[in-house]
């Protein structure tokens, strides 16, 4: 079995009514699949975290190093590409990148064996996972605060155990939401807030002291990735369990976080943490610091089958009397094509998603949602 071509699907959808969050503004959702083929027919899918164009042609460029090489050998294959590029970078799309290649190359692993890829990373610990539903962006045109309690209302009557909410555009406005959305959604459904650094280290912490008073689970990402120092202070200094760690990657990125105890909870993204391959490190590594993993999920079905296999492997903390279940993140914006990449979608019922048992990832691609879907002029 060798690699006989490596290819990216370009997916673009614009969407009639935009959306944002702190740091980015969606007026079309576009995600890049990744495709390599074997010489025996049998083909591996992945997807890359961040912007589509940008993480094909990265992919593109480390083509020239799998063909013709046994995509069995998935740690060779991650370390040859990692050094092929380490000179211009130990994050960014050079790591996205990697990560949809080694995704694709687990999901033809698992083909050839029979079997899934949580069984080749371990074992299956658990056949599903409770979801909880991100959405409540800022939408345009329409009221924020009414718009995103009626939105999290409809989560909980969907049967969601759980929401994350958008926060980040400023202390009063985004407390007016936070209370509105607890409200909607009353006492017992459990809420975070997600504020995609979008503010300043005192900013959070007076965001984390006023809002601590609607049970927030997690205080998502509240100040800029690369200062771990202001991480390591807002947790320091408001009540809510900080979380982050979707614009960190690999074990080494992963590590200085954990070690500036800038986190109480870790969330490594299989499309851009570095892979299945490096997630399972990354996983090892916060286990040593006591760190909880809730993976990070933004993207196709592709992206959602290979966060289940990843958690259906996860192994409950030793240390832990009673272990924390790992939940699913799953996003509710406008996407047309989340699902329709997959023959099978894969959906929450009631607030609980099963994790495919197939060989590989467990899915199989709608190559005519691709065509359908196809970006103008990839």
């Amino acid at each position: 079995m060798k690699i006989a071509a490596i290819r990216t699907h370009l997916l673009e959808h614009r969407l009639e009514v935009p959306f944002e969050s702190a740091s980015m503004r969606f007026d079309r959702r576009a995600h890049v699949l990744v495709e390599v083929e074997c010489d025996d027919g049998t083909v591996g899918w992945g997807e890359c975290l961040g912007p589509a164009r940008p993480n094909a042609a990265v992919v593109a460029s480390y083509a020239g190093w799998l063909i013709g090489q046994d995509p069995r050998a998935t740690e060779r294959h991650w370390a040859t590409l990692y050094n092929a590029l380490r000179d211009q970078g130990q994050r960014g799309l050079t790591i996205t990148a990697l990560s949809g290649i080694d995704m694709a190359l687990w999901d033809i692993k698992g083909k050839a064996l029979g079997v899934s890829v949580s069984t080749l990373l371990g074992g299956r610990w658990r056949e599903s996972v409770r979801a909880y539903a991100t959405g409540s962006f800022k939408r345009d045109g329409v009221d924020r605060v009414e718009d995103n309690a009626s939105e999290m209302a409809q989560r909980r009557a969907d049967g969601f155990h759980a929401c994350k909410i958008k926060i980040g555009f400023g202390v009063t406005e985004d407390m007016r939401v936070i209370r509105a959305v607890r409200e909607a959604i009353g006492p017992d459904m459990r809420l975070m807030i997600d504020a995609n650094h979008g503010y300043t280290v005192a900013e959070a912490i007076k965001v984390g002291r006023a809002a601590a008073e609607y049970d927030i689970d997690w205080f998502e990402e509240p100040v800029v990735p690369e200062q771990l120092s202001a991480y390591a202070e807002v947790r320091a200094n408001q009540p809510i369990p900080v979380a982050g760690g979707e614009t960190w990657h690999t074990r080494w990125g992963m590590n200085a976080a954990l070690q500036a105890r800038a986190v109480d909870i870790l969330q490594p993204d299989m499309a851009g943490c570095g892979g299945l391959s490096e997630a399972m490190k990354i996983a090892t590594v916060a286990s040593l610091h006591g760190v909880r993993i809730v993976p990070h999920v933004w993207g196709t079905g592709v992206h959602i089958a290979a966060a289940l296999q990843f958690m259906a492997a996860q192994t409950p903390d030793p240390v832990r009397v009673n272990p924390v279940e790992p939940i699913m993140e799953f996003d509710r914006t406008h996407n047309p094509f989340r699902q329709a990449v997959l023959n099978t979608p894969i959906e929450a019922v009631h607030g609980t998603v099963a994790i495919p048992n197939g060989p590989g990832l467990g899915i199989e691609v709608n190559r005519d949602a691709l065509a359908e879907f196809r970006m103008k002029d990839a």
